[in-house]
């Protein structure tokens, strides 16, 4: 007999739904990277090892709560490992990588943290309903921007970036994070309000007002650009939903070529209007770090250097870059072409067939299913690819983004299957139950 909550010694009893909610709720929190980040950052907003080393622990307590949770539910995680084989491949190519990286334990350890990130995206996928998610990141990341809002207000000083631009950070450690966060909140408060169905318009309604504040303060082209997209996804997606089946070829092929048109247009214009304008041609040093990324991609196009082992100090060629470029770049400030220094060709074959894949089932879920609330998780996937255009968030290890982002796609490959055959033809349907 399976015991579904749990006795305290006073005698209360604490069921195991309240702990899944308050512990994903908690983890995200943690994963968002909110104030503590910040409280042990020096004065020009770094993080020293010590500092690093300290926020590791708070993530192993997230981890047992994972393991706990998937040993509980492990046939409903099974199912979802077997429903999106691509997912535990893409996982495992951190753990093969560091067969060729050229700095394995940092690859290996690195790994670990993925995998539990990973993990954590199986329990929400397969513990909370697409609607439910929506009211867990409403809550969660709505205590991130209002504290952002809040600490701008008592201590303008610490909420402000170091560097002296006046743009906010709120309670993460940099502005452009804080621009992420604030995109998505406005995002989730936007579901909320479209949704109706939670009874927080109020509530719903501080909050998109408040994400506007923050993503406007904090400056961060990504985000707005990021935040324009979602806006015009949620339009594209209803009036999806509300087409014919032929009609919706026609919309989804028209969105097609407008996207490849936009991007091609970006490619082509976008530096000589920046230049016009007498605006940062450079994308604040992103042009011409993305060239000299390019160089090392196309060194080892096949196999890459090894996971996350690229930006690291004991790789000579990334302190070579620095010294080009005059400031030390984190990443690739692009998150596909980090995939290509991380696992090469290798890795980006299989993300690249991933991708379009989850979308497909993302939209027929929303045409199909629509009373679970999937337009949320569909405009969600489509915005963090765009904003990995000039950021790198994917496979970042203990990110409540790429957290989500996985989640989606885990989500989409759990309930296509089943929403597929409901809406199969009788014959169809019993041969796929077969």
């Amino acid at each position: 007999m399976r015991v579904d909550s749990l006795r305290t010694a006073s005698g209360p009893t604490i069921s195991w739904r309240v702990i899944e909610c308050w512990g994903a709720g908690i983890s995200l929190l943690f994963q968002a990277g909110a104030l503590l980040p910040l409280i042990l950052a020096d004065a020009d907003g770094a993080l020293s090892e010590s500092a690093r080393s300290i926020l590791r622990l708070p993530c192993l307590p997230i981890y047992v709560f994972t393991a706990v949770i998937l040993i509980r539910n492990f046939p409903q995680f099974l199912t979802a490992l077997r429903r999106n084989l691509l997912v535990p491949l893409i996982l495992a190519l951190p753990f093969l990588s560091t067969l060729w990286s050229i700095g394995p334990s940092t690859t290996l350890r690195r790994a670990i943290g993925l995998l539990f990130c990973v993990l954590l995206s199986y329990v929400l996928a397969i513990r909370f309903t697409p609607r439910q998610l929506l009211f867990l990141v409403f809550v969660t990341l709505g205590t991130c921007i209002v504290l952002s809002v809040v600490l701008s207000m008592v201590s303008p000083a610490l909420a402000t970036m170091p560097d002296g631009d006046g743009a906010m950070r709120g309670v993460f450690i940099h502005k452009n994070v804080l621009g992420w966060y604030a995109a998505l909140m406005i995002l989730v408060a936007t579901a909320v309000l479209i949704d109706g169905t939670f009874g927080l318009r109020r509530t719903a309604f501080i909050l998109l007002a408040a994400g506007i504040i923050c993503l406007a303060s904090s400056g961060s082209m990504t985000a707005i650009i990021a935040t324009s997209v979602a806006f015009c996804l949620i339009g594209f997606y209803t009036l999806l939903q509300r087409s014919s089946s032929i009609g919706r070829v026609v919309i989804v092929l028209f969105f097609i070529q407008l996207s490849v048109g936009i991007l091609i247009s970006l490619h082509e214009f976008l530096v000589p209007a920046l230049e016009a304008l007498g605006k940062d041609a450079t994308l604040t040093g992103r042009v011409p770090l993305w060239e000299l990324v390019d160089r090392e991609i196309a060194d080892r196009w096949m196999l890459g250097y090894g996971y996350q082992a690229f930006w690291t100090t004991a790789n000579p060629e990334a302190l070579h870059m620095w010294l080009k470029i005059g400031w030390a770049a984190p990443h690739a400030h692009n998150g596909f072409r980090d995939i290509l220094l991380s696992f090469g060709i290798v890795g980006m074959i299989p993300f690249a067939v991933m991708l379009p894949h989850a979308i497909r089932q993302g939209a027929m879920l929303h045409c199909h299913d629509a009373q679970y609330g999937w337009l949320w998780l569909n405009v969600l996937t489509i915005m963090i690819l765009v904003m990995n255009l000039t950021e790198s968030i994917f496979f970042v290890q203990n990110d409540a983004i790429f957290i989500l982002f996985t989640t989606a796609i885990i989500m989409f490959s759990l309930y296509a299957p089943v929403v597929s055959v409901s809406h199969a033809p009788s014959w169809q349907a019993s041969r796929v139950a077969l």
